[in-house]
């Protein structure tokens, strides 16, 4: 009698655990919320972590500034993007300006939003790297801190590694 209850349970928690895994190579799961509607394209600033204005973003459609920690608390690096559309503009030094343009082009802010709060990730921890990014994608508003800390943590860095770095690498 408990034969068929008993492989019920484990098929549903092999589904829930499935489901908390994502995929790191970028495809959707369930951290990756599916892309908002598109909104205003006006350019705007924001202020960095340092308080300071991002770039002008008046020739960019993305200008974002970031704010690495490679110990997760004191300042370390920072660095600035700009794209218009899938190309860098201006004076892009973050890791990869060519591929992070690529990417935020083709996924949008969709990249940025947090993990639901209800999903269970895994407990690695990859590294105490911190990074902070502020500014707009798409002329939307972004301000994000990305860690290492959790397996959902992870999946969101590494889906902008050529943003943000390689995941628990040094810079």
């Amino acid at each position: 009698m408990f034969r068929p209850l008993q492989g019920l349970l484990v098929l549903t928690v092999a589904a829930l655990t499935l489901s908390a895994c994502g995929d790191s190579a970028g495809a959707p799961s369930a951290e990756s919320p599916s892309p908002s509607a598109p909104s205003s394209t006006a350019p705007s600033t924001s202020p960095s972590a340092t308080g300071t204005a991002a770039p002008d973003t008046a020739a960019a459609d993305t200008s974002l500034s970031i704010e690495y920690r490679e110990d997760g608390e004191t300042p370390s690096a920072t660095w600035t993007l700009q794209c218009d559309g899938a190309a860098p503009v201006g004076a892009s030094d973050a890791p990869d300006p060519a591929a992070a343009c690529a990417v935020l082009a083709e996924q949008g802010t969709a990249l940025f939003a947090a993990p639901d709060p209800n999903l269970m990730c895994t407990q690695d921890i990859k590294g105490m790297q911190r990074a902070s990014v502020t500014g707009t994608v798409n002329g939307e508003a972004v301000d994000q801190t990305f860690s290492l800390r959790d397996g959902c943590q992870i999946g969101r860095w590494e889906s902008l590694t050529a943003l943000l770095g390689p995941a628990g690498g040094t810079l």
